[in-house]
């Protein structure tokens, strides 16, 4: 019998580490399962749900059932995520023309580093009140006609996703994990209002989407695109394809997430601060809002409310799955996972540890109150 953290290790806690596994592994190898990563991720979370058949932990039962294939099914759509998706594709579709000639001035009249920056900055901000999603789709319509070769345009992409997922948490309105954040916490002894977040993370978070800016500006240069390069907005059928891809993308991480609960609440509830800002790693590959929602509960401390919540942010810009954003864009400008994590993975490494040691050994932002 193995034990970890006081808890005895089950058949069941190993399949699901064997999922996790394979999710890592494949989608940055397997060229089939690059090109269909939608149906990969719905097959694993099939398989999440299906090995946890039976199992009850504090979040309740799991497996087959019909509340969870409800939520998973209609969820994507009451979200707001397919249907953003799809109005403005149409949008975009239909009034391409005069949004690549304003975007093409702005470009000529501004020295390409301090565009990049202004673009990845304010994508970051505004990401809190128009949401992570409408900001997300903005933005791959002004890389796909910024006069960059498809290496830069990805780069910026990456960068850009990681300004979004930060800057979303300002307020309840910007993405999922800061509205179930503020819902968990609003009673006592917590209390959180609108501002709760801000007031906690605003600090971190707005460096956080300066340093983006900064590597962005640093990384990508004014060139000459091919139209081949980088994938074009294509017709009406593929718009309508796209939305379909990303509600299958969403159905799937609600099934991964409902049978990764059983390994959260049993082994992440009971760590350190400290080591679950690094545990939260693992929102690379699962959406963040749902481990937020398993993770964040009153009874844990100020500190470790913090530590999860950043460790969920940075990281859920490493890689495809990990937030809504990277979800959209990678989708729409045809980004694969190993593309994706090629810059992701260490960037995103790099910032977990500029914020690590700002918050543990420089205390850089008394709020945070680590």
């Amino acid at each position: 019998m193995v034990e970890i953290a006081g808890q005895v290790v089950t058949a069941v806690d190993i399949g699901l580490a064997l999922i996790l596994e394979v999710i890592c592994a494949e989608t940055l190898k397997v060229k089939i399962v690059e090109k269909n990563n939608e149906a990969f991720l719905f097959v694993m979370g099939a398989v999440a749900v299906t090995i946890t058949t039976g199992v009850v932990s504090s979040s309740g039962t799991h497996g087959w059932r019909l509340d969870l294939v409800e939520l998973a099914a209609v969820e994507p759509i009451v979200k707001g995520i397919v249907p953003a998706v799809l109005i403005a594709g149409l949008i975009f579709f239909y009034a391409k023309g005069a949004f690549k000639s304003m975007i093409t001035g702005v470009a000529n009249a501004l020295p390409m580093p301090v565009l990049v920056f202004v673009i990845v900055f304010v994508c970051g901000m505004i990401s809190s009140v128009i949401t992570a999603i409408v900001t997300s789709l903005f933005l791959v319509e002004i890389i796909n006609v910024l006069p960059m070769s498809r290496g830069d345009k990805i780069n910026l992409d990456i960068l850009a996703c990681f300004s979004i997922g930060l800057g979303a948490v300002l307020t309840p309105l910007g993405e999922p994990l800061s509205t179930i954040a503020i819902t968990k916490l609003q009673g006592a002894p917590y209390h959180a209002t609108f501002w709760y977040l801000f007031d906690q993370l605003g600090v971190l978070v707005i460096l956080g989407c300066i340093i983006s800016g900064v590597a962005a500006a640093v990384m990508c240069k004014k060139g000459t695109a091919d139209v081949k390069d980088i994938a074009e907005e294509g017709g009406l059928r593929e718009v309508i394809v796209r939305a379909v891809k990303v509600y299958v993308f969403v159905f799937a991480l609600f099934l991964l997430g409902d049978g990764m609960n059983v390994l959260i609440d049993k082994y992440f509830t009971h760590i350190p601060s400290m080591v679950l800002y690094w545990v939260n790693i693992v929102s690379a590959i699962l959406d963040n809002a749902t481990l937020t929602s398993a993770e964040l509960s009153p009874a844990m401390s100020q500190a470790q409310i913090n530590a999860a919540l950043m460790g969920l942010l940075i990281f859920g810009g490493c890689l495809i799955p990990g937030n809504i954003p990277n979800i959209i864009s990678a989708g729409k400008l045809g980004i694969t996972s190993s593309e994706y994590a090629k810059l992701g993975v260490p960037f995103g490494i790099g910032l977990g540890l500029v914020f690590f040691v700002l918050i543990y050994f420089v205390h850089f932002s008394p709020a945070l109150n680590l």
